[in-house]
């Protein structure tokens, strides 16, 4: 193979806090993922947290599609500049009514170049383990050229927070049992992440 130049660097990872919700839960997942992940890849992998909640996305407001690139707000551009960077991402996700967060969602569809052949893991949470808001999730990444691992985190609201409040955030308590498919998740995007980042590469993106 021609230039593989990249092959040796470590994969750069962004763990995405998709709820913006006031007394939400998942920057604590976030920083229990962060550190348990930078721990299991070591030089493999890079990471990041990216706080949805930082950005003030308002509702979709470009006039152009996201697939056409031509991004008119300030907003918008910040948000393609840091999405750019990363080569894939574990998306932290309630699920809200049976489905992902509404800002996430939105936040998604601003943009597509940016998301294109990149890989993504998923640490969920809800009263069932937030699994329907994944599978509303990789049907829209799909959409945006997003590769999806199979491996996923689902944590109960009762099992893993202790949560005596619920009005209160609670405090995260994961069972040992998810140490075991996190590492799997992992393992697996790192993997996709470099395949796909030198499938870019050889694209010249």
């Amino acid at each position: 193979m021609d230039n593989l130049s990249t092959s040796d660097q470590p994969v750069r990872l962004a763990v995405v806090v998709g709820s913006t919700r006031p007394g939400r839960r998942g920057p604590q997942v976030a920083e229990w993922l962060r550190e348990a992940a930078t721990t299991h890849l070591g030089e493999r992998a890079t990471l990041e947290v990216v706080d949805l909640a930082r950005f003030g996305l308002p509702l979709l407001d470009e006039p152009m599609p996201a697939a056409i690139g031509d991004y008119r707000n300030s907003h918008t551009k910040t948000w393609a500049a840091t999405i750019d960077q990363f080569d894939g991402f574990v998306f932290v996700a309630p699920e809200y009514n049976h489905s992902m967060p509404a800002a996430l969602k939105n936040a998604i569809d601003f943009l597509f170049a940016e998301w294109n052949n990149k890989a993504a893991g998923f640490v969920s949470y809800g009263l069932n383990g937030g699994t329907r808001a994944v599978e509303h999730l990789r049907l829209s990444l799909a959409e945006v050229q997003v590769a999806t691992v199979r491996s996923q985190v689902a944590l109960g609201l009762f099992t893993d927070f202790d949560i005596p409040d619920m009005t209160q955030p609670g405090t995260f308590a994961p069972a040992d049992h998810h140490d075991e498919v996190m590492r799997r998740m992992l393992d697996e995007l790192a993997d996709w992440a470099l395949a796909l980042r030198l499938l870019r590469e050889r694209a010249g993106r």
